[in-house]
């Protein structure tokens, strides 16, 4: 994983778990894992890891099953989903509308652009994920 300059490295590595969570390859309360595996597969301090970690139970995307270790919770996949939404509303959608009026782009272009990416994922994602993604 190669990390960003513009944004803190324990939200990165927040980001590339839930990205797990979303893409299926960690199911609700499968064992993610432990603060020290995930900080030698990523080359980060054990403690940056934990950051991370913290931060997602404290939005109750994953839970610590004492003795035991870390797992996604059990309707993990639906608090990511509510986070990276509100996340999205709140901070790329301003920049996008800013965008379109300063360089006179229409709702309808983005829906004619949108609509042609989303026949693009279809032709490449299975049906089970794009019903999900509804």
């Amino acid at each position: 994983m190669e990390f960003k300059d513009n944004e803190a490295i324990y939200l990165q590595i927040a980001a590339f778990v839930c990205d797990q969570i979303l893409m299926g390859k960690w199911p609700a309360d499968q064992k993610i894992p432990s603060v020290r595996d995930m900080a030698v597969e990523l080359e980060v301090n054990p403690n940056t890891v934990m950051r991370s970690y913290e931060f997602l139970q404290g939005l109750e995307i994953i839970y610590n099953k004492r003795g035991l270790g870390l797992f996604v919770a059990t309707d993990g996949f639906v608090k990511v989903k509510a986070y990276r939404k509100e996340s999205f509303v709140r901070q790329n959608l301003p920049e996008l509308f800013k965008n379109m009026y300063l360089l006179d782009i229409s709702i309808k272009e983005i829906s004619e652009q949108y609509t042609q990416f989303q026949n693009n994922q279809a032709a490449i994602t299975p049906k089970h994920n794009q019903d999900e993604n509804k």
